[in-house]
């Protein structure tokens, strides 16, 4: 898992500061962080196990319930994204963790005045090609890191419904607006929304 350093209260470039760390890690041993915090915490943490159970209940939620998200969740979310397949197994993307209030304002005039974005966990999923050292053109790597945020993401929102969350995922936005709300002239992907759901949803009919 990559470090994270967090910049301000309202806004963590490239993740935030997870809950639970290694006293002790070798450089010489990979993984070692991401593979702490994937194992950390109580098992009643994870909800549910079963992959194809969780794909199945997996539903878009657009009303959040006030109750904070555990901090171990949070870590659990974050690292889920650190283990989808990128490119050259490079990860081409950045994560932003929103926090502060001013800042998800921001953030629901910037994704076309959708309420639902002051979820209590915000996370923004942004490309990031220069990552990706892979002798191509520039307009292969931008490719790169748009399938890399976006398999990131995914595997994100896979978690939290795993943990007993729920979640919605956002894709229409105004990039340069996040981009000046974050400070990055990092391109966003998608918008996580994340939090435990005022409500629990019937499975919607799915394409044969």
């Amino acid at each position: 898992m990559r470090d994270f350093n967090p910049n301000d209260d309202a806004v963590f470039p490239e993740g935030y500061s997870p809950q639970e760390t290694l006293d002790d890690i070798s450089p010489e041993i990979p993984n070692q962080l991401l593979d702490f915090i994937l194992r950390s915490g109580p098992t009643e943490e994870v909800i549910d196990t079963d992959l194809f159970a969780v794909m199945k209940k997996r539903r878009s939620t657009r009303k959040f319930s006030d109750k904070p998200v555990e901090t171990i969740k949070i870590d659990k979310i974050i690292a889920a994204a650190d283990t989808a397949p990128t490119a050259g197994n490079f990860q081409g993307f950045e994560i932003f963790y929103v926090k502060g209030l001013e800042k998800k304002n921001a953030l629901i005039d910037a994704c076309n005045h959708q309420s639902y974005v002051d979820a209590p966990v915000v996370l923004i999923f942004c490309k990031n090609p220069s990552r990706v050292k892979l002798n191509f053109p520039p307009y292969i790597l931008r490719k790169f890191a748009i399938q890399d945020a976006t398999l990131a993401a995914g595997y994100s929102q896979l978690a939290a419904q795993a943990l007993g969350l729920s979640s919605i995922w956002i894709g229409m936005f105004d990039e340069q607006k996040i981009m000046d709300i974050l400070q990055t002239d990092l391109v966003p992907s998608s918008v996580l929304c994340i939090g435990y759901p005022k409500q629990t949803k019937f499975p919607k009919p799915r394409r044969n």
